[in-house]
């Protein structure tokens, strides 16, 4: 067994990928060319910077960027001290940022100073985040961070010894991350995962799709998503291929890079692979390098597989289906599998991961029958941070995760998504609860009810749409209230439609009936 297979942590990873593929490029940016033996020399002289700042083992430490190969440094450096990773969405506003920054109990931050117009040290001046203490600037200069090169050399001050005794104390067992995802409650939970199974599945999934060393991966899933980070640029690192990180969802863009830079993987959700198959200039450019696409959605057009293999010249298409709680990965196609099983499956379960779908009785359904999903094996999640009846209600006595989503195995063990959790939706790729947005809707002055659902939307699958109910003698203009949610909430969040009501529809429990709302949209529609 070779270093990179035996490789118990992400830190040991990463030098066993600088042994074994040292001058290939590891990284390559606009203005950046990082091979595997620098991208480790950077991540050790940032972990030793860490280990000045006394950042100890456990201590939660954030990053709130955009893909850039800082991001790939910080992360694996804060891992090689032990510390655990959280991620942050980078549309994110304030109030939502600094929530999960008190939450998690973060002590430090590495950020972007500015992203699309947006400027992230200043969305957090009115937070209080009294146990964050430090604030490191990625790239350029920002009043009250410390600067990336500054940071960098504060590793001078740390020998490699040391640095060699705190990474031995971390082991597979350690966290490795802690990724927040909305609950059905409305407050985000963090789900905390280790080292050890996260390199796991990882390993598995790089041999399933076909990763290979030399690999050209654009990376368009954020970094801050678990495909992103772990289907994303851990995958990429394990099997030699050279990262190339895009910052924001533009085809043209993409186009122009898949042919400039030879691409050979790119992931995506199918609405990326929609809008290349629909681009009108799509013929001026050379997409003759593409190999391996891999997609994931309740529903994936069999047309649009089949197109691209014939007209994007896709090898290997795979679907997959995966949730933060199972580390990101549940069932996956295999390579060679029909254009049909492509579409219509998120294929079968990983090694050693179980998948079943049970009644409202807890018991298994045979196969053709519709259940709810549920996920046991090693790539379960440790649990949610800070939250045992969380994670004693999500994951039963006998191991297994209760996922909440409604789907349908067949005889071979391929896993049609057929629901969602009651009310959850994706927009544009992203997990959306309505009750999250339903809880800041009700701060809105006039508001005395509020109810949110998903409706259709051609470019972004479904988004958001409030039905609110406005207290006694009050006036809500809906247009006002949408600019409002608009600078209180992250884009995929706001609703994009508003409708008045006199009385909310109500259960005998006195619940919103959400299919009544979803009666009203098609009504007005």
């Amino acid at each position: 067994m070779s270093s990179l297979e035996s490789a118990l942590t992400i830190p040991q990873l990463l030098a066993a990928a600088a042994t074994h593929y040292g001058e290939s490029m590891a990284i390559e940016e606009e203005n950046s060319r990082l091979s595997y033996h620098r991208l480790d020399q950077l991540r050790r002289q940032a972990a030793r910077a860490l280990l000045a700042l006394e950042v100890k083992v456990g201590d939660r430490v954030a990053i709130w960027a955009p893909n850039i190969h800082e991001w790939i440094v910080a992360a694996i450096a804060l891992q090689s001290v032990g510390a655990v990773l959280v991620p942050l969405n980078t549309r994110m506003k304030g109030a939502e940022a600094g929530f999960i920054l008190r939450e998690s109990g973060a002590r430090a931050l590495f950020l972007i100073g500015e992203f699309l117009g947006t400027r992230y040290p200043t969305l957090l001046a009115d937070e209080l985040l009294p146990e964050l203490q430090h604030r490191i600037s990625l790239r350029s200069e920002v009043e009250g961070c410390l600067g990336w090169e500054t940071f960098l050399t504060l590793g001078d001050g740390v020998s490699p010894a040391e640095l060699d005794v705190r990474e031995a104390e971390v082991d597979e067992h350690s966290l490795s991350d802690l990724l927040f995802t909305s609950g059905t409650t409305g407050k985000p939970k963090g789900v905390m995962t280790a080292h050890g199974q996260n390199l796991r599945i990882v390993r598995d999934w790089s041999a399933m799709v076909g990763l290979r060393r030399g690999d050209r991966y654009l990376i368009v899933n954020p970094f801050f998503h678990s495909f992103g980070y772990k289907a994303g640029w851990l995958a990429a690192l394990m099997r030699g291929c050279c990262i190339l990180p895009q910052q924001v969802f533009d085809v043209p863009v993409m186009l122009e890079r898949i042919t400039r830079e030879r691409i050979t993987v790119l992931p995506g959700p199918p609405t990326l692979y929609q809008s290349i198959l629909s681009h009108p200039n799509r013929q001026d450019y050379d997409l003759g390098s593409l190999r391996v696409a891999v997609t994931g959605a309740a529903s994936v057009p069999v047309e649009m597989v089949r197109r691209m293999r014939s007209e994007l010249g896709f090898e290997t298409i795979v679907t997959a289906y995966g949730l933060t709680e199972a580390c990101g990965f549940v069932t996956i196609c295999r390579p060679g599998d029909s254009p049909e099983l492509v579409a219509n499956t998120s294929g079968r379960a990983f090694p050693d991961v179980e998948v079943r779908c049970v009644d409202g009785d807890g018991q298994p359904v045979p196969p053709g029958v519709a259940g709810e999903i549920q996920v046991r094996g090693y790539n379960l999640m440790r649990g949610y941070f800070n939250n045992p009846e969380a994670t004693a209600e999500a994951i039963d006595a006998e191991g297994w995760l209760h996922t909440g989503d409604v789907g349908v195995l067949d005889e071979q063990g391929y896993l049609r998504i057929t629901d969602r959790l009651k009310d959850m939706f994706i927009t544009g790729g992203f997990n959306v609860y309505p009750a999250e947005i339903e809880q800041v809707i009700l701060r809105y002055p006039g508001v005395a009810q509020a109810a949110v659902i998903g409706i259709p939307d051609e470019r972004l699958g479904e988004v958001a749409m409030a039905f609110l109910l406005p207290a006694t003698g009050q006036h809500v203009d809906t247009q006002a209230f949408l600019a409002w949610c608009r600078e209180q909430m992250a884009n995929y969040k706001v609703p994009r439609r508003a409708l008045l009501l006199e009385a909310m529809p109500l259960n005998a429990a006195g619940k919103v009936t959400k299919d009544a709302l979803r009666k009203l949209t098609e009504a007005a529609s």
